[in-house]
C-alpha cells in the first residue's frame, strides 16, 4: 500500500470517528490496525471498498453503543435495489432518525448512497449525478427537519 493510501485511509477513519474520540490520529492507527485484522487483505483496501466502510460501521456501531446518551443509526443505501429512489430514501432516513429521537447526542450514518445511484461497473451520467445530489439534499434536509432543536446528530456519509 503506497503511503498516500495509507494517509488517506487514516484521515477517512479520523473523521468518521472524530464525534467520539476526537481528532487523534494516533488512535487513527490503531484502529486502523484493528481493522486491518477484523478482514484479510486489508493493506490492499481503501477507504470506499465494501468490506472497509462494514468493518469501519461496525466498529463505529461499537463505540457508540458504550456510550448510553450517544445513539446510533446505519442505513446502507445498497441493501435494497430501489433505496436510490427518492421513495425509499425518505423510508430508510426517517426510520433512523425515528429510532435516534430519544438521543441528546447521535449520529445517522449513510453508506453506499453513490454506489447505489452508479454502480462500480456503470458509469455517470448526468442524470445520475443530478439524482446523486438530489438524495444528498433530501437526505440532508430530513435529517435538519426531522431532528430535535436540543439534539445534536451527526450526519455521515461514506
Amino acid at each position: 500500500m503506497t503511503r498516500s493510501s495509507k494517509l488517506r485511509r487514516l484521515h477517512f477513519l479520523n473523521a468518521l470517528l472524530a464525534p467520539l474520540t476526537g481528532h487523534d490520529l494516533y488512535l487513527a492507527q490503531q484502529i486502523d490496525d484493528a481493522i486491518a485484522t477484523s478482514i484479510g487483505e486489508a493493506e490492499e483496501r481503501q477507504p470506499g471498498d465494501p468490506a472497509f466502510v462494514a468493518a469501519a460501521a461496525r466498529l463505529f456501531e461499537r463505540l457508540c453503543s458504550r456510550q448510553p446518551s450517544h445513539g446510533f443509526f446505519h442505513w446502507d443505501a445498497r441493501a435494497d435495489d430501489h433505496a436510490a429512489s427518492p421513495l425509499f430514501t425518505r423510508a430508510g432516513v426517517m426510520a433512523g432518525l425515528k429510532s435516534l429521537a430519544t438521543y441528546p447526542e447521535s449520529t445517522l450514518l449513510v453508506t453506499n448512497l453513490r454506489n447505489a445511484h452508479c454502480p462500480p461497473d456503470k458509469r455517470w451520467t448526468e442524470r445520475r449525478q443530478r439524482d446523486y445530489v438530489d438524495s444528498l439534499s433530501l437526505i440532508r434536509n430530513l435529517a435538519a427537519a426531522r431532528s430535535r432543536r436540543s439534539a445534536n446528530l451527526n450526519l455521515l456519509f461514506l
